[in-house]
C-alpha cells in the first residue's frame, strides 16, 4: 500500500493537516476545488517565472483558507531574501494578487472577497521535499550529474536534522536512450507507520533529453 497512495493523504487526521481550509455546500465543492488548483498553479507558474540562479525563492507550500467574504493565501517559502531583492518584487505581487482576485472573480460573480497574500520563511528549508527536489531539478538542468546533485541534496537534508530521507528520480538520466529509474536512501523512512511524520514532495525537471520526475519522501519523526 505504501507505494500505491500518497503519503500526505494516506495520513491526514495523524500527522498531516490540510492545506487548504473552507466549507462549501455540496453544489459548490468542484467549484471550490477548481478554484483552489487554479490559484496553486498561478502561484506555481509565478515563482517559476522569477526564478534563476540568483533569486530562487523556494516553494514549499501554499495553504488557502476562505471564508464568506475572505479569502487568505499563506505561502511558505525558503528563501525569501533572495526573492525579495527584486528590484520590481513589489510589482510582481500586485500582479499575482491581481490575477488571483480576476480568477476568485470569474469563480464568484456574486461574491464580493477580500483578497489577503502572506509570505511565511521556513526556518530550516532543506527539510521541506519540495525545497529538495526544485534544488535537485536546478541542479540536473545545469548539466550537474544527477549521483553527485543526489547526495548532496541527502547532505543538505541531514543537516537539517531529518531522520531519513529516500530520493527517487525517473526519466532519460543523463541522457542516456532509455528512460531509467534510480532511487537512494538514508536512514528510516518507514512509509507503512501512520504514525511516522512523513513529507512528500515530487517535482518535474524539464531538460533537453525530456521530462525528469523527483520524488523525496522526509521522515521527520515519530509521534
Amino acid at each position: 500500500m505504501g507505494n500505491k497512495i500518497n503519503p500526505l493523504g494516506f495520513r491526514l487526521g495523524f500527522t498531516q493537516n490540510h492545506r487548504s481550509h473552507w466549507f462549501a455546500q455540496q453544489r459548490d465543492y468542484s467549484e471550490d476545488l477548481r478554484e483552489d488548483d487554479k490559484i496553486h498553479k498561478r502561484i506555481e507558474n509565478y515563482m517559476r517565472l522569477i526564478k534563476s540562479s540568483s533569486n530562487y525563492g523556494g516553494l514549499a507550500r501554499v495553504e488557502i483558507g476562505k471564508k464568506i467574504n475572505l479569502l487568505y493565501i499563506q505561502i511558505y517559502i525558503g528563501f525569501p531574501n533572495l526573492l525579495t531583492k527584486r528590484p520590481s518584487v513589489r510589482q510582481e505581487m500586485k500582479q499575482l494578487k491581481n490575477d488571483i482576485e480576476y480568477l476568485v472573480l470569474n469563480n464568484r460573480l456574486s461574491v464580493h472577497r477580500k483578497l489577503f497574500i502572506f509570505l511565511e520563511e521556513i526556518a530550516k528549508p532543506y527539510r521541506e521535499p519540495n525545497i529538495l527536489a526544485e534544488y535537485i531539478a536546478l541542479q540536473i538542468k545545469n548539466r550537474v550529474p544527477f549521483r553527485k546533485t543526489i547526495q548532496k541534496a541527502i547532505e543538505l537534508a541531514k543537516e537539517a536534522d531529518v531522520k531519513g530521507i529516500r530520493i527517487q528520480i525517473a526519466g532519460r538520466l543523463d541522457g542516456r536512450e532509455r528512460a531509467r529509474t534510480r532511487s537512494t536512501k538514508q536512514g528510516r523512512v518507514p512509509l507503512q507507520t501512520i504514525r511516522a511524520k512523513i513529507d512528500y514532495g515530487y517535482y518535474t525537471a524539464q531538460t533537453i533529453y525530456g521530462v525528469l520526475g523527483i520524488k523525496i519522501w522526509i521522515f521527520e519523526d515519530d509521534e
